[in-house]
């Protein structure tokens, strides 16, 4: 198994840049067999990437999480889905160029620098922990996906107040529909920080005997779940729409990013591991 494990480990990176390059001669050219073709390509990728992290999970007897490079394989993996259910409920096949470059950048660093640990600290082989570790990613996925959109948004925007209906114009979704995409993918990063959160509440403080509330991580998760949860309502109860909304998910992503940036580089938390 181990050998398997270690050959799909080097052919990931490789099968989401044949994707990712499939996704892109689409959207220059727009030929019609690679509408399909790059799906398959895409649904293949993940599948196997299913099965590598399983693969691992089995091997290892414990969660792919006990090291960056292996959450970096299972944030690949998340955004990656998060497209691929997007791409599907919608059918809107020419935003896989931009969303899926991210997961080949994460897989590339993963396959790269992995290493195969068997003994690891006894909390990470918690269930409840790789529960709550995996929800916290595709929030954070979700969140990713809707950025990429935003932009995209922004990018659509300047290129029809300028007059310009070139290529961009021609293949990206309306604003409208980027919008939408935007905002779903905001839904669905929310719900999944949110089911990741309530887990912490309940279980981490049984299962760490220096657990504070006034955890950095937990306090800058705090801060953009509810900056995330003030731009739903306002799209869904105030009314917000078009730029407006597309700007506010942008700056709390940024936030975001900053305040994870902050709580996992410069201060010291009980949620590093390794």
């Amino acid at each position: 198994m181990l050998n398997i494990i270690h050959i799909l480990n080097l052919l990931l990176p490789v099968l989401y840049l044949i994707t990712v390059s499939a996704y892109y001669v689409d959207f220059i050219r727009k030929t019609a067999k690679l509408q399909n073709l790059k799906r398959y390509s895409l649904l293949i990728t993940v599948a196997l990437h299913l099965i590598y992290l399983l693969l691992r999970t089995i091997e290892f007897d414990h969660l792919p999480m006990t090291n960056k490079f292996e959450v970096f394989s299972l944030l690949a993996l998340n955004i990656a889905l998060c497209y691929v259910i997007l791409e599907i409920w919608s059918d809107v096949r020419e935003t896989g160029l931009f969303i899926l470059t991210i997961p080949v950048i994460f897989q590339f660093l993963s396959s790269a620098f992995i290493k195969d640990l068997v003994d690891v600290p006894t909390v990470l082989n918690n269930k409840l922990l790789g529960i709550h570790v995996i929800s916290a990613l595709l929030g954070y996925s979700g969140f990713a996906v809707s950025a990429v959109y935003g932009v995209l948004y922004y990018i659509l925007y300047k290129e029809l107040k300028l007059n310009k209906f070139g290529l961009v114009f021609n293949r990206l979704p309306s604003l409208e529909h980027l919008e939408k995409l935007s905002y779903y993918s905001v839904i669905c990063g929310f719900i999944f920080l949110t089911f990741a959160m309530i887990i912490g509440i309940v279980w981490l403080p049984q299962a760490f005997p220096n657990f504070s509330y006034l955890d950095p991580k937990l306090i800058s998760t705090t801060v953009f779940w509810i900056i995330f949860g003030v731009g739903i309502m306002a799209k869904a109860v105030g009314n917000w729409y078009g730029k407006k909304v597309i700007k506010f998910y942008l700056i709390g992503f940024v936030v975001a990013m900053l305040s994870m940036f902050f709580a996992n580089v410069l201060v010291k938390s009980f949620h590093v591991f390794y």
